[in-house]
């Protein structure tokens, strides 16, 4: 027990007194989460928005790969992507194993999922007779499902929300196709 208090003191006292590595850590972590949430924003709310607003053959298979992707454990995301990424892999050309862009890769898998299905349920919670009435007053298609994206706002920051908190608090993925990257800040 006295294992564990001297090594949360220890870790409180690095970051009070800004421990270099710490920083440094605590730097890239928040740098490599944070790119991997706005590339899943990028993705995941135009995904979102297509399952919520559109009915089209094969669009269940989309929805049960958005919930089941929301589901995925990181530990396996990570093995997937570091197949991908591996030397011998599809993505392998890249050279990108063990570097902060396969962390971002794996942390984007992770996050789209969960920006999709939020986007997509906040989407299809709305009032069906605001998309028609917004459509009534002669907004073009990209104007009305930018309104409906505004009237959706709290889904979509819970969106936010869950896939950086998704992101910030795994390790599994990042271990797995980031390795030990001291030293290695570049993005």
């Amino acid at each position: 027990m006295n294992f564990i208090v001297n090594g949360i003191t220890q870790a409180f006292w690095m970051l009070v007194h800004g421990d270099r590595q710490v920083l440094q850590i605590v730097l890239l972590s928040l740098a490599v989460s944070g790119m991997a949430t706005l590339l899943s924003l990028f993705v995941g709310i135009p995904i979102g928005v297509a399952l919520g607003l559109n009915r089209f053959p094969g669009r269940r298979f989309f929805v049960t790969l958005v919930n089941t992707g929301m589901g995925a454990p990181p530990v396996v995301v990570g093995l997937v992507v570091t197949l991908l990424v591996w030397r011998n892999g599809p993505l392998g050309f890249l050279h990108i194993l063990y570097t902060p862009a396969a962390m971002i890769l794996a942390q984007f898998v992770i996050a789209m999922p969960l920006i999709s299905g939020f986007t997509m349920a906040g989407i299809q919670q709305l009032d069906p007779k605001l998309r028609l009435q917004i459509q009534a007053l002669g907004a073009s298609r990209m104007q009305m499902v930018g309104m409906l994206l505004l009237e959706a706002r709290l889904p979509l920051l819970a969106a936010i929300m869950a896939g950086f908190g998704a992101v910030i608090s795994e390790v599994g993925a990042s271990m797995m196709v980031g390795g030990n990257i001291l030293d290695k800040p570049e993005l």
